[in-house]
């Protein structure tokens, strides 16, 4: 039995090869379903939908497990629909011409030279279960857009044979988790051979053994993504579960995790004859990658690891995403002893104590612990935060590793983070947008003049009525998911809050003042609904106890929890909630986007200043908590002055306006905040123009 009590049996999965056969005019589905582009594109979706609403459902949303488990009778039904065959066929079509496209180049990256973008996580549908939240989803947002933009990327993660939790709350209240086995299911990745036919397998050494790790694609539209799994039978039972778990286990399996990822991602990368010109750190995770680059030079040139460290820096950026230094992977040094074996550090020409230095903020402080965004930071040519506060953040948390005397000379500058639109608006807004601005509406959007004045032109009724749309889908999820949820009603103004359970997230901000919350709710006039959502990490009993807490003193009829936390409960609460609600304790938010979501589908975010928040709030687009503050001295005092400005602006500016309404019913100066905050968020925080400024301002 492994950590989280799952017995490994002996099949080892060669292939998800769909087994069953599809009747020929329905062959297509099996290539459709292969590539995740389907996934936000209206008609691919509604293509696996149509075929059985409710098993669609069951399957959750899986297109690969929906064709193996739907009966033949139903298949052939649909075979013999003519109006369907042409709807396959039309949009394979398509997805042909969009594949075939030849991506574009920026001056040295190139289809031979891409970028090669390393993750711990990626969020790209929930059919692919190898993420756990933001910098997932963040990943996967990048791939997609990558995709549409057509610029030459390929990527590198690892396949998670059980992915990350599925979380259940028990009768009291606390959270208990539960883990998949991904390698039962239907997913829409290959296996990777060579010229020859062979599996690519590649191997690292650790802990003393050769560790050996297969090779999947997943294909994101235009884009690879190869995915390491050290779940072979070459492997002892503890090596297959290095790629078992997404962020569970000790620190040595993170170690060891990273170390595939890293130098195993780089290792991939030759057996397949790729040769980035730029390796993209997406957070810590992969900094060993920089290491085995300088193995390689070394190696090949002859030099000395001094002379191999330029020619390394000169190929790699590193973005950090957390404003913390407790949130960066650091690592004993008994443990780097362990898991690097010392012909790796001698290949490099260093010393072991030189090796350890690397990875520490202070090179001379024996004590300090081996830590990967240090690694990052002295390995790669350019630095970013994900928000421009987070890069004034991390520039003042870093300043000691740079020969600087102030702050705003430490390098690292700041890509804020973006939303893929077209995977995270609602297809009722899409057509909307279809209906006034055009069908190349999402060509608008990367002309931000231009976007402004066509979403002016949608008249007030139509964004209401369809916003309503999507609230009346939104509560209708919540009563299927809970029973005690039957109260919750579309005219009720409704917030949303879903986030992971951490201390500095303040889920218990709104308890405050409990009795003030409560008349909020229960206002007889003008209520106020909430829905929360969101997953403690399995290892963090604060967080479980905190979120154990807040569920409890919130039991009512206008307030609900909507376990299992996932990009499908996502889309259904940032397209239909009224209000998004952000309190993390500040400067603490990297960037955020699960807000960015929402102000694309017309509604309002309800934050503090802080994260991308502190850029796209203007006073008409959202609503701001507390105020902006460069140093928190008394956390007890600014949580109180933060839950009044919360309580104030509920009671004050956002219940008044949303519940006033017009001769027409229509709550004018609502909507007018609705527009505008689609108008000026849904260019600026696109990941479109996200992946455009990495590669004008980081890659080239």
């Amino acid at each position: 039995m492994n950590a989280a009590g799952l017995k490994l049996n002996d099949n080892f999965r060669n292939n998800f090869s769909l087994t069953r056969e599809l009747p020929d005019s329905l062959n297509a589905l099996d290539t459709i379903s292969s590539n995740f582009l389907w996934s936000w594109n209206i008609e691919g979706i509604s293509i696996f939908r149509d075929l059985d609403a409710t098993l669609w459902e069951t399957c959750e949303q899986n297109p690969r497990r929906l064709l193996s488990e739907i009966s033949e009778l139903r298949l052939w039904q649909k075979a013999n629909d003519s109006n369907f065959v042409e709807r396959v066929n039309k949009f394979a079509d398509f997805q042909s011409r969009y594949l075939e496209a030849k991506p574009k180049n920026f001056g040295k990256i190139s289809a031979k030279r891409p970028v090669a973008y390393f993750c711990a996580e990626y969020g790209v549908n929930n059919s692919l279960p190898i993420y756990s939240g933001g910098l997932g989803i963040l990943a996967g947002d990048h791939l997609k857009s990558a995709s549409d933009m057509n610029v030459p990327l390929v990527a590198i993660g690892l396949m998670y044979r059980f992915g990350y939790f599925r979380q259940k709350l028990d009768q009291h209240g606390f959270q208990t988790e539960k883990y998949l086995d991904s390698f039962d299911n239907e997913i829409a990745v290959s296996p990777v051979f060579d010229e020859n036919g062979e599996r690519i397998v590649i191997h690292v050494k650790m802990r003393g053994r050769d560790v050996f790790a297969q090779t999947w694609l997943a294909k994101i539209g235009r884009i690879s993504l190869y995915l390491l799994d050290t779940n072979i039978p070459q492997n002892t039972d503890l090596d297959r579960l290095i790629t078992g778990h997404l962020y569970g286990g000790d620190t040595e399996t993170r170690i060891v995790q990273e170390k595939i990822l890293g130098i195993g991602g780089v290792r991939l990368l030759r057996q397949l004859n790729i040769e980035p010109s730029v390796y993209h750190l997406n957070e810590g995770h992969s900094s060993f990658l920089t290491l085995e680059l300088a193995r390689e030079i070394i190696e090949k040139e002859q030099i000395v690891f001094a002379e191999a460290v330029e020619k390394v820096r000169k190929l790699c950026v590193f973005t950090t995403h957390t404003p913390v230094p407790a949130g960066n992977d650091v690592f004993p040094p008994e443990l780097i002893d362990q898991c690097f074996d010392s012909n790796y550090i001698k290949s490099l020409g260093l010393t072991h104590d030189e090796f350890v230095a690397f990875g520490k903020i202070d090179a001379d402080d024996k004590l300090e612990w081996f830590g990967m965004s240090p690694l990052a930071l002295r390995m790669c040519r350019s630095a970013n935060g994900v928000s421009e506060k987070h890069g004034e953040v991390s520039r003042e948390m870093w300043q000691k590793m740079f020969p600087v005397t102030k702050a705003e000379e430490v390098p690292i500058t700041h890509i804020t983070n973006g939303v893929h639109a077209p995977t995270w608006i609602a297809p009722v807004f899409k057509n909307l947008f279809d209906k006034h601005i055009g069908k190349d509406w999402t060509k608008v959007l990367t002309r931000e003049s231009s976007w402004f004045k066509s979403v002016e032109k949608i008249p007030d009724a139509e964004i209401w009525n369809t916003h309503l749309l999507l609230k009346q889908q939104l509560i209708a999820f919540i009563r299927e998911r809970k029973e005690s949820a039957k109260l919750f009603d579309k005219n009720v103004l409704t917030i949303g809050f879903a986030r992971r359970v951490a201390g500095y997230k303040r889920w218990n901000l709104l308890l405050h003042d409990a009795e003030r919350m409560a008349a909020i709710i229960n206002n007889s006039d003008k209520p106020v609904q909430f829905v929360f959502a969101g997953k403690a990490h399995p290892q963090d009993i604060k967080a479980k106890m905190l979120l154990q807490t807040l569920l409890h003193e919130t039991a009512s009829n206008r307030v609900t929890f909507i376990e299992d936390y996932d990009q499908e409960v996502a889309r259904y609460l940032v397209q239909g909630v009224d209000v998004w609600m952000n309190v993390p304790r500040r400067p603490l938010e990297a960037s955020g986007t699960s807000g960015q979501k929402v102000a694309m589908n017309g509604g309002l975010n309800f934050s503090i200043l802080d994260g991308w928040w502190i850029e796209g709030y203007n006073e008409i687009n959202g609503f701001s908590i507390g105020v902006l503050r460069d140093k928190v001295a008394d956390e007890t005092l600014i949580d109180q002055q933060d839950a009044d400005s919360l309580y104030e602006v509920l009671e004050k500016q956002i219940v008044p306006c949303f519940y006033k309404k017009d001769s027409n019913n229509l709550p004018v100066d609502w909507i007018a905040r609705m527009r505008n905050s689609i108008q000026t968020l849904t260019f600026q925080f696109s990941s479109d123009r996200m992946v455009k400024d990495y590669f004008e301002k980081i890659y080239c």
